[in-house]
């Protein structure tokens, strides 16, 4: 055995004098230096960077393109594979049927399902929008989104709770504004009343009426139109 590492040394001394790359300089002064430290005649102390698998990996040094060549059989070798395993996509429902209510602190939306864990609720919150999705509700998952809310709320405010026999989410307003809607509607202008479409004896009423629908807000603009068409066509059966 003695014999068989002296020769390994050798060869090993002159790989190292024909080689150029660090790496490979490196791997086989490890080698070398294995080999050196192996007391004579002992056969089983030989571990070196080479050994990879079980047996030692045959190489040969191709000067041509400056790099380690396996042979056919190390090429052949069992690479090892690590298992994965793939997590199947959820299918969700669409909840398309719930209640709400307003104050003019928050809005409460009412979701009617039974035996809701707290701990398979997903929900998110921006200024304008909401979205929640319920996991593994009697083996079925749900979701429920407004994209846009006829409102901004206060999203780090909002908040999920669960109730035996409903989910109850909760949207703080960023305003004490009243909502006529759930979901955000464009707003169409209301037409503007013709003030001086006949002769009208309360000319100093209908006057006020057109400041306030001129100078108010879109609620206000609803509410005067409402009553100039009701007072209108009251007039005139």
């Amino acid at each position: 055995m003695a014999d068989e590492v002296a020769l390994d040394l050798v060869e090993l001394r002159h790989l190292k004098s024909i080689a150029t790359r660090p790496h490979i300089i490196n791997f086989i002064s490890s080698a070398i230096r294995t080999l050196e430290k192996m007391p004579q005649g002992d056969a089983t102390a030989v571990s070196t960077p080479a050994l990879l698998h079980d047996k030692p990996v045959p190489f040969s040094w191709d000067q041509d393109n400056d790099n380690v060549k396996l042979s056919n059989e190390a090429a052949t070798l069992p690479i090892p594979i690590l298992a994965t395993t793939c997590t199947p996509a959820r299918h969700y429902e669409m909840l398309g049927s719930f209640g709400w209510e307003q104050n003019n602190i928050d809005v409460k939306i009412y979701i009617y399902l039974k035996g809701v864990d707290p701990e398979n609720i997903e929900a998110g919150f921006s200024p304008s929008s909401f979205h929640i999705k319920l996991h593994d509700v009697e083996g079925k998952n749900y979701k429920f989104a407004i994209p846009e809310l006829y409102k901004e709320i206060v999203p780090g405010r909002c908040r999920v709770i669960t109730k035996p026999e409903k989910v109850v989410i909760t949207l703080v307003k960023a305003s004490r504004d009243y909502w006529l809607d759930l979901k955000f509607k464009e707003e169409r202008p209301m037409p503007m009343p013709n003030w001086d479409e006949e002769p009208d004896p309360l000319a100093g009423f209908m006057g006020i009426m057109k400041n306030m629908y001129e100078e108010g807000d879109p609620e206000m603009k609803r509410t005067v139109a409402k009553a100039w068409t009701e007072a209108k066509f009251g007039r005139n059966p």
